[in-house]
Parts: C-alpha cells; structure tokens; sequence
C-alpha cells in the first residue's frame, strides 16, 4: 500500500454527538489536498455509539480506521494505540471536536523541510487566534498548569495543552515507544521525551474555539495531570526512559 503523506488520528470518548460533524469537515478539507491521506478514530472505552458512528458515517473509498477498545485507559493510551496505526509520512493528533480547524494543519507543515521534527499548535503565542474563550475559571487553571509544566518539565513552551500536534514519522517511532503516562498530561510527558532526546520542536500560533461540551473535569483532572507532570520527572529520575531507550 501506498504511504500516505499524512496521518490524522482522533482520539474519542462518548463523542457520538460531536463526532460525525467533525469528520465531515475533515473529508471535505482533504478532499481539495494534492497528497494521500489516511484517518484513523480510535474509541477510548465509549460507552455510546461512538465507533458504530464513524464506521456507519464513512464513505466508500474513504481511507477511515476504526478502533473500537472496549475498556477505557485514557488519552494518552488512546493517542498512542492510533499512532501505532499510523502510517503517514507525516502524523496529526486532533481532538474530535476540532476547537482547532482542520485547515489549521495547513500551518504546521510547512515547518517540517526546516528541519523540525514536532510542530505544535499553540494558543498562547501573540499571532494565535481564539474565537471562543474558555471559561475564566478554565483559562486561570490552564495558565497556572503551563506555568508549573514550564517549570518542572519544558521550558520555553507557552502551550502544551493543545490538541493539535503534527509529527515526522520518525520522531513517531522514537518518542511514542518511550511513553508511560496514559492521562491527559501525556503530551507534557511527549514534549519533555523529545527534548530528551534532541528533537527540534516548532511551536506555531492556531486558531482556536473553545468547546461547550467538554468532557474535562476541571478540578479532578487538574489534580491528575499536577501527578502526571510528577510522574514524568520521576520515571526519569529512576532511569525508565533510559532504559527502554537501550
């Protein structure tokens, strides 16, 4: 088979209602692209219908994968299972309400003949653009989590939050094998393995629109990811990335 030049992987959780919206502005967006293209939605444990959904959603010809896990492991599991499917030259992870449009991938991989192996969207930079805004509550416990991630793990980062990251394949095969955390700070835990390892990372302003339906506790998951950013530094600290690096 033909090796697609990029790879879109949509994390899912109880996003029946959301979800077929989404992957139609995907399809009309790569429907005007002049490169092959592969999409791949993997359902993180739903109870809903969200699988049955998007395979029943799929035009024939349509280069769509599902993965339908029965049991919920998180995020960062979730993302990582579908980048093991990936093929793509190049590999996106969104998040399925698309608060950052599709079309904003457009602005990523143009970084990538430079010499970048990670582009990251960004909400924090002057240029990006947000449309709708988080709650206030939100925002503050976003900027006080940037402000504990740039001191613990990545600095020089003003937004490792947001869910619009492109990959080179082979920054693909080196970071993602290393990863243990399966929560939503994995991508904390992403950024700090590639810096480990050298990788050049591009941060680059998106538009953004914040989503009515999030599914993020703001408390509970705060405390979580606080752990995680933790956890990180610790698996460090005890050599486990060393050693699966060996």
């Amino acid at each position: 088979m033909k090796v697609p030049f990029l790879s879109i992987v949509i994390p899912a959780y109880n996003e029946e209602a959301r979800l077929l919206p989404s992957l139609q502005k995907i399809q009309d967006y790569l429907a005007g692209c002049d490169y092959d293209y592969e999409l791949i939605v993997v359902s993180d444990g739903s109870s809903d219908r969200t699988a049955a959904a998007a395979r029943s959603w799929c035009p024939v010809g349509f280069p769509l994968s599902v993965i339908d896990r029965k049991e919920n492991r998180g995020k960062g599991y979730t993302v990582r299972e579908g980048f093991e499917r990936a093929r793509g030259r190049y590999v996106l992870f969104s998040d399925a309400d698309l608060s950052t449009p599709i079309e904003e991938v457009e602005k990523l991989l143009p970084f990538f003949p430079e010499g970048y192996d990670m582009v990251i969207g960004s909400r924090s930079l002057r240029e990006s653009r947000i449309l709708v805004h988080q709650p206030p509550h939100r925002e503050l416990m976003g900027k006080i989590f940037n402000r504990l991630v740039r001191t613990l793990t990545v600095g020089g980062l003003s937004d490792t939050q947001c869910g619009f990251k492109c990959f080179s394949q082979p920054a693909v095969r080196k970071v993602f094998p290393l990863c243990r955390i399966d929560g939503f700070a994995f991508d904390v835990e992403i950024l700090y393995l590639a810096r480990k390892l050298g990788l050049r990372i591009k941060e680059v302003p998106i538009r953004w629109i914040d989503s009515p339906r999030s599914t993020i506790n703001p408390l509970g998951d705060s405390i979580r990811m606080f752990r995680d950013v933790l956890q990180v530094r610790l698996n460090d600290w005890k050599g486990k990335y060393r050693n699966k690096e060996r």
